[in-house]
């Protein structure tokens, strides 16, 4: 065997790992960056020999849809955001959406906030009942963990879990500037959307969900063990939420 060919297994099984650790979402130019940024000196050409070799593919799937409730009486806040999804900082800029998980138990909803900046998820709940609470809930959990000063942008949809009385007294409280994208525009939402579109692509839907308990847990791991720390974006150089926050924390 020549050294090649053992420069070839090295590389291979780092590749097999690293399709693992990405949930097989990775192609040949994010597993190109994830096996450099691990020290190895490997061009894209031999990465996407080796993966075509030994058939490792991203798993496809089908297209994400989304619905929103918004036929309702409640007042509509102006798209302050206006598809502004750049921030210099974080806490400027926040965006929320729900959306639905199938499972043998019924429908579990999901509600997130991610930090505009770096994408980040910094809030999410869930339920099996898409309710007002829902919402809150995951706006409590990500106002804890990261203390936003007063005039940072809150932008969701205009469905009734983010129109409701309750709801805005709850952004009014911690000082909230509320916006709301434009009727049926799921383009003033898209970094949002995006997420969904990744959760359900990298780990939804290639499973078969028997209980709500289930399903609840899997997010959490995709969400902490994967999106947030690992996942790379490429509006973000190429690099995950947690890693382009710590490049940028004062020296």
């Amino acid at each position: 065997m020549s050294q090649r060919q053992r420069d070839d297994m090295v590389i291979l099984a780092h590749i097999r790992e690293q399709h693992r650790l990405s949930l097989q979402s990775y192609g040949r130019p994010r597993m190109t960056e994830e096996l450099q940024e691990l020290g190895l000196k490997v061009g894209h050409r031999r990465i996407g020999r080796l993966m075509r070799e030994n058939d490792i593919k991203i798993i496809r799937t089908r297209k994400y849809k989304a619905t929103t409730d918004s036929n309702h009486r409640f007042n509509i806040a102006p798209n302050l955001l206006d598809q502004g999804f750049s921030s210099d900082g974080p806490n400027q800029k926040w965006a929320g959406d729900i959306s639905y998980i199938w499972t043998s138990e019924g429908w579990l909803y999901l509600a997130v906030i991610l930090d505009l900046y770096s994408r980040r998820v910094i809030g999410w709940a869930v339920s099996n009942r898409m309710k007002r609470d829902l919402a809150i809930r995951a706006l409590d959990m990500a106002v804890a963990l990261q203390q936003p000063p007063k005039g940072c942008i809150h932008h969701t949809d205009r469905g009734s879990q983010y129109c409701s009385n309750e709801c805005q007294r709850r952004l009014s409280k911690h000082g909230f500037k509320v916006s709301m994208s434009g009727k049926c525009n799921c383009y003033d939402n898209s970094m949002v959307e995006m997420f969904f579109k990744s959760i359900k692509a990298e780990l939804i839907w290639r499973n078969p969900w028997d209980t709500h308990r289930q399903a609840e847990g899997a997010i959490f791991q995709y969400i902490n063990g994967f999106y947030n720390p690992r996942r790379r974006h490429s509006s973000l150089g190429r690099k995950s939420p947690l890693a382009f926050e710590r490049e940028r924390l004062p020296k």
